[in-house]
């Protein structure tokens, strides 16, 4: 079987490299909003993600202010593409569920 990437299975960081490997990149305040978390909070798993490389940084001084801008490297998409390939190993999604295989051979499940 194969494992699921500890640093991606928490739900955060999940949602955190799933959101770049779509936009690109963001800032923290991009990340912030969309993904409807706490400065700190969220702050705790950017640093976790950047220390594995799985997301870069880039400060952005065009608009008169420094911002710091996130995204997904090459090593954090591929580490998404793993995880989520895991993910689908261990779900049947090209079989029916347990109760529609029972209900086609006629097999009655019984509630709890």
């Amino acid at each position: 079987m194969d494992i699921l990437d500890p640093l991606l299975h928490q739900p955060l960081r999940t949602q955190l490299a799933a959101f770049l490997a779509g936009a690109g990149e963001a800032t923290f305040t991009e990340l912030k909003r969309q993904l409807d978390v706490s400065d700190g909070n969220l702050d705790s798993h950017l640093k976790k993600l950047i220390a594995a490389d799985y997301i870069s940084i880039r400060k952005d001084d065009s608009a008169g202010r420094t911002q710091t801008c996130y995204a997904l490297t090459d090593t954090g998409r591929s580490a998404l593409q793993s995880y989520i390939l895991a993910l689908q190993k261990l779900l049947p999604l090209d079989r029916p569920a347990p109760s529609a295989q029972a209900q086609q051979s006629g097999t009655k499940l019984q509630s709890a």
